[in-house]
């Protein structure tokens, strides 16, 4: 049996070496070292002989077994390199060779500027309002009328908003700030939310207006709110939308819906407030329009301003996006010109 153990190892590894393909050797494999392999015949046979034959046989029958095992083993690593090398040098790229030219999207400029003003504000403490807060298609008691906009209101005139066929009082909102009584409506102070949006307006267009354009509506309404609260709001989104601290100014002006009412202005971005052609020699320049909620807005939604009081601002995102980048014309960001929005 010993001879014959010596026979079974000698064809065994004669036949695992000249394997050429793991197939082959995967048969190798199965004729002597599986169940019904020649090896394992043999071991079926030690219980026929003696303790000391058992000992001797068992312990040469385990070293061959441990030696083809082996040898099968190393064979397939070879095999494995063989075929890893066949599919490198098939698969291999020349990275010396220039590539194919994929063009990729971006988000358009008005869209990151609304991201990072909106960014801002989170920062600052204000949440972004409801979508369902602010429909493009509005009533114009929503659009005016809560916003105590006088019935005789040169804004209502067909010439500055668009009015639908739905209805006579349907229109195309001309600001975001009937967001603010929606919210209002549905939520008791304290509240303090941004709503961007797109708005509608009967403008003739040109490099600065256009009758489609995007606002950012915020509000703040609770106790003791005051208008230095709205101005330290303000200028601390200037500073961090500009990059810098900025001079700003607060200039008298009038809406219907708030009270005292202010235009913000920032120095000029171009010329440091020297005076240039982007700032008509003024060194300032307008970003957007705030005032502390008039009284009466307080009351149509229901809140007492003898308890609450609060502001309320208003941007134009196309203007501040002009600003940042020093764009001359608003009709850009409309013409999908890849030459010009690939730069943002």
């Amino acid at each position: 049996m010993k001879e014959k153990l010596e026979l079974i190892l000698k064809a065994a590894m004669e036949e695992i070496n000249k394997a050429s393909t793991i197939q082959e050797l995967e048969d190798a494999k199965l004729k002597y070292l599986s169940r019904k392999g020649e090896l394992n015949s043999i071991k079926k046979n030690l219980k026929d002989l003696s303790d000391e034959d058992k000992r001797i046989v068992g312990s040469l029958a385990n070293e061959v077994y441990n030696k083809l095992d082996s040898l099968i083993s190393e064979r397939n690593n070879e095999f494995y390199k063989i075929e890893l090398d066949k599919k490198l040098k098939s698969e291999k790229i020349d990275i010396t060779l220039p590539s194919d030219f994929r063009p990729q999207g971006k988000i358009h400029p008005l869209t990151q500027t609304v991201n990072e003003i909106v960014e801002i504000f989170q920062g600052l403490g204000f949440s972004v309002m409801p979508s369902e807060y602010s429909p493009e298609v509005e009533t114009e008691y929503i659009n005016f009328d809560m916003l105590n906009f006088p019935p005789d209101h040169p804004a209502k005139d067909m010439q500055d908003t668009f009015y639908t066929k739905v209805a006579p009082n349907v229109i195309l909102r001309s600001q975001t700030s009937g967001a603010q009584i929606r919210q209002m409506l549905n939520q008791k102070p304290p509240v303090r939310v941004i709503s961007p949006g797109r708005v509608y307006r009967c403008e003739s267009v040109s490099a600065r207006k256009n009758n489609l354009f995007h606002q950012i509506e915020g509000l703040l309404v609770d106790k003791d709110i005051t208008f230095a609260d709205l101005k330290g709001i303000l200028n601390e989104f200037v500073r961090i939308y500009f990059g810098s601290s900025r001079p700003t100014r607060f200039r008298a002006s009038y809406f219907p819906f708030t009270e005292p009412s202010a235009e913000v202005d920032v120095q000029c971005i171009m010329c440091e407030g020297k005076g240039c052609r982007t700032c008509s020699g003024t060194g300032w320049l307008e970003v957007l329009g705030a005032g502390m909620v008039h009284p009466n807005v307080l009351r149509n939604v229901g809140i007492d301003p003898e308890v609450y009081s609060g502001f309320a601002f208003g941007m134009g995102v196309e203007r501040l996006t002009m600003l940042k980048y020093a764009i001359n014309d608003i009709r850009l960001f409309f013409n999908n010109d890849t030459r010009f929005l690939k730069q943002f």
